[in-house]
Parts: C-alpha cells; structure tokens; sequence
C-alpha cells in the first residue's frame, strides 16, 4: 500500500459508516491524514511484525475495493485477520476469495497455527465471513469499552 496513490481510497474507506461503526472512527479527515495514516499504521506493522492489511483490487481494472490482512493487536495472543469493503463492493464475494488466500497465506507463508479474529457483537455478517473460512466462535472478550466476539481456528 502506497501512502500517496492510495490515500484518497483510505480515506473513503475509514470513513464509511459500516468502518466506524464495526471497526471504529480512526479519526482521518482527509486524504493527507489517509496518507499518515497509512504510513504510521500499516506499514508500520510491516515493518514491525512482518504482516499487516493489504490492498484488495478487482483483477479486471485494478479498481480499489477494501483492505484485507493480519493485524498484531497487544491485547491478542495472536495474529487478527481483518478485512473491510467499500459499500459498494460488499456481497460479491471479494471478501471470501480475499480472507481464504489470506488464511492460507498465513498458515503457508508466515506459519501461523492460529488464527484469531474479532467482531462487534452485532456484526453477523463478518462473523458468517470469519465461519466461511474457518474460524469459530470463541467466546466473549472486552474490548476497551465494548464487548467483543472472538473467533479462532483453534474453537
């Protein structure tokens, strides 16, 4: 991911009402701050923790259509899968055929034997996703000031 090419479609997706609400406000007003924000956020984990979220582009035209990838999360003992759509790319299946090749790249390239994953408690449909590619309901974990679903390979 390219803090300049792609800050215009960070800061559509972070701003979208499903991302704040699911996944929280990241407070990124423009295109600028999509550019730190990639920089100080996702590559960092790069760097950091060797993975993080990659860019999902339809194979036709290259169009940006969400982010999909591992992130390290302190209060996890392992790796999240996460992923996010552009409204108007979600239920056309980028979200399945992008988390299964992330799991497999995760089992196969970076040698993760578990899995971890979590969602809002409302939040049905990442948590039918997360099912689709293997992970299981877990249990219930807080989350700073929220109640959380956690899914694993391991449940």
């Amino acid at each position: 991911m390219d803090s300049a090419t792609d800050a215009e479609f960070i800061f559509e997706l972070l701003n979208t009402p499903k991302f704040i609400k699911y996944i929280g406000d990241r407070g990124v007003r423009s295109a600028g701050e999509a550019g730190d924000f990639i920089e100080n956020r996702y590559r960092l984990s790069y760097r950091d923790n060797g993975y993080g979220l990659y860019l999902v582009e339809r194979k036709n035209d290259g169009v940006s259509v969400g982010l999909c990838g591992f992130v390290k999360r302190d209060t996890l003992p392992g790796p999240d899968i996460g992923f996010a759509f552009l409204p108007d790319y979600e239920r056309q299946g980028y979200g399945f055929e992008s988390a299964d090749a992330m799991m497999r790249h995760g089992r196969e390239k970076l040698g993760f034997t578990t899995i971890l994953a979590i969602t809002s408690l409302d939040n049905d449909a990442s948590g039918r996703l997360l099912e689709k590619i293997g992970l299981r309901f877990d249990r219930l974990i807080e989350g700073g000031d929220e109640t959380l679903k956690l899914y694993s390979t391991e449940s």
